[in-house]
């Protein structure tokens, strides 16, 4: 999470006398810098409410910005939003275009932190066209411009606005905008793999927002090193970064980075096996961030648990929260919100070709007759999808139907899954029911794809003789035709408990018998992607 360049501004002198607006200013820019928030905040609003009765409006407007500050790391973006305004219209009124363009500077990021990048650009530009000739404000525009390209998965602009960024805030003397400006780099490093100089950037970042007091910096340093130490491995290490960033936002209240820090923590539990730690920490990341609006983290914990389910065998378990992950990362590319969203979703669309096709080996695990049958079909119906020219998104959900197609034979008795003996017709009845138990079985997942009408009439027959619901012709859709026919080569290609297996000239000989079964599309779509019988 790149942390924001708004947080520093031009320190206004105070106005002589005891206790005035400007005093209280100051004294809760010393707490907020201690780490000590909630006095902080009383502070800024008593000075606010100094200011409007002394008519102080430049410290009313500076009071205003900082306490929106605060508001934000502390989850309340409403009411960030309120107090930004009303320092940029307390700013204009005044005629004081570098207030303004620290107001505009704020509320650019605040758009940013609740998934707006489009309204966040209008305010960093128009910032920059009041106050750029400041070199301070400047300096903290380019470092949000910087996050905007990072979020938007633009590495190399990030890196050239974090370092005129830095530039402006070393001709400044600014301390505490060289420690954001370092502790951003080593984000960009880090997610282009350059973890030594990610390192050294975190490090310098610390060093800095130590000297200057700044607990929230320090705590963003530690939970973002141990996240890209989670990927070299060093396990120990992200764990004790991870906690101490943890106690760090526990006493500053921030229960946004919190999330990210018990992801962090779940995460080294499940690479370490500890799975009961491991779903603790995680479930306890998701709730955080849920409860704060935090999508991106809510999406990240998803994704993590889902992980941990996959390694325990719990494939529903672990589908439900890929499901859960999904949906949250396409709420953040509608917004637009992007986060390297594109590369994301990929991974998780193999995350969960991953977990559907060990669900699919472990139902064949229990029927020994079936072994790779589920791999088989699915590639094969793929092909066959192909043949017909059906898009990506028709040929994934095939691709997992059929990895799926038979997930209700969990529920078939074992003995009759082995039965070498032609099975009685209450027997068949049983056995006819796995696509209704799959479907059951799938209930509580909301799939991305169109799944669950494979799992339930992969068995229909276009003519009507097939089961659970004996559809007929385009009743049936076409996806569970695809896996149905396929599935009935296979079967005969592979044998049965009681039957011997036949060869693929003997499969679609037997199959062309009862074509009618399919659609004439589907079944020329068949013979053209299949092997030629040799």
């Amino acid at each position: 999470m790149p942390s924001p360049g708004d947080v520093d501004g031009p320190v206004l002198e105070a106005t002589p006398g005891p206790r005035s607006a400007g005093d209280l200013l100051q004294d809760a820019r010393a707490r907020e810098r201690g780490g000590r928030i909630p006095e902080a905040i009383v502070d800024y609003e008593t000075a606010i409410d100094t200011a409007q009765g002394t008519g102080e409006r430049a410290v009313l407007a500076e009071a205003l910005r900082r306490l929106a500050i605060l508001r934000q790391q502390r989850d309340e973006s409403i009411q960030a939003r309120e107090l930004c305004d009303r320092s940029y219209e307390v700013a204009r009124a005044i005629g004081d275009d570098g207030l303004a363009a620290e107001a505009l500077n704020t509320l650019g990021g605040l758009h940013l932190a609740t998934g707006s990048p489009a309204e966040a650009r209008q305010a960093f530009v128009r910032a920059l066209e009041l106050g750029g000739s400041r070199r301070d404000l400047s300096a903290r525009v380019h470092q949000n411009l910087g996050i905007l390209a990072n979020i938007q998965g633009d590495l190399e602009e990030a890196i050239a606005r974090y370092e005129r960024s830095l530039a402006a805030y070393r001709d400044c003397g600014d301390e505490h905008g060289c420690a954001i400006t370092y502790h951003n780099l080593g984000m960009v490093s880090a997610d282009r793999g350059l973890f030594a100089a990610a390192d050294t950037y975190f490090r310098e970042s610390r060093v800095l927002a130590g000297r200057t007091g700044d607990a929230y910096l320090q705590g963003l340093c530690l939970v973002n090193r141990a996240e890209m130490d989670v990927t070299r491995q060093r396990f120990e290490n992200a764990r004790q970064d991870a906690e101490a960033s943890l106690a760090l936002f526990d006493r500053l209240g921030a229960r946004g980075p919190k999330a990210d820090a018990y992801r962090v923590i779940g995460t080294v539990y499940r690479e370490t096996g500890r799975p009961a730690l491991a779903e603790s920490r995680l479930h306890a990341a998701i709730d955080l961030a849920a409860t704060t609006g935090s999508v991106l983290s809510e999406a990240e914990a998803s994704r993590e648990l889902a992980l941990l389910y996959q390694t325990m065998g719990r494939n529903q378990d672990a589908l439900t929260f890929l499901n859960r992950a999904y949906r949250l990362f396409r709420r953040l590319d509608a917004r637009v919100d992007l986060v390297h969203v594109g590369g994301k979703m990929a991974a998780l669309e193999g995350a969960y070709r991953a977990v559907v096709r060990e669900w699919g080996r472990s139902i064949e695990s229990a029927d020994s007759s079936t072994f790779t049958h589920c791999e088989r079909v699915a590639r094969t119906a793929v092909a066959v999808g192909r043949a017909l020219g059906l898009d990506d998104e028709a040929e994934t959900a095939i691709l997992l139907g059929a990895y799926l197609h038979d997930v209700g034979k969990v529920r078939v008795p074992h003995e009759l899954l082995h039965k070498s003996d032609p099975l009685t017709p209450a027997e068949r009845a049983i056995v006819q029911m796995h696509p209704v138990w799959g479907v059951e079985l799938l209930a509580g997942i909301e799939f991305p794809w169109d799944m669950k009408p494979i799992v339930r009439w992969h068995h229909e027959h276009c003519d009507g003789s097939g089961y659970p619901d004996r559809l007929q012709g385009d009743e049936i859709p076409l996806a569970a035709q695809i896996v149905g026919i396929v599935d009935t080569y296979d079967l005969l290609t592979t044998g049965r408990p009681n039957e011997r297996s036949c060869s693929p000239a003997e499969a679609i000989a037997r199959m062309t018998v009862s074509r009618r079964w399919w659609s004439d599309r589907v079944f020329e779509a068949f013979i053209a992607a299949v092997p030629p019988p040799g």
